[in-house]
């Protein structure tokens, strides 16, 4: 089972991924420094739990990405064989 995360921490994580997408990381570090960059939060606690949950939806989103990828490039060399 998974961790279930207040609706704040997934919002602002998502604003931050709309907005900032290019600089999000899957590296749990890095999206702590943007997070503290961004929202200037003082809370240790919620500035980690956004963090976590960003690192966690851009594993997601990248994973869906190549998912779309590798579907396409099927349907497109289908019709080869």
């Amino acid at each position: 089972m998974g961790n279930i995360r207040p609706a704040l921490v997934k919002r602002m994580a998502k604003l931050i991924f709309e907005k900032y997408g290019d600089q999000v990381s899957v590296e749990f570090d890095k999206n702590k420094e943007l997070v503290a960059k961004v929202l200037g939060i003082e809370s240790k606690f919620l500035r980690n739990s956004i963090a976590g949950y960003l690192t966690s939806y851009a594993k997601r989103f990248m994973k869906t990405e190549t998912v779309e990828e590798v579907y396409e490039e099927e349907v497109e060399g289908g019709g080869e064989e």
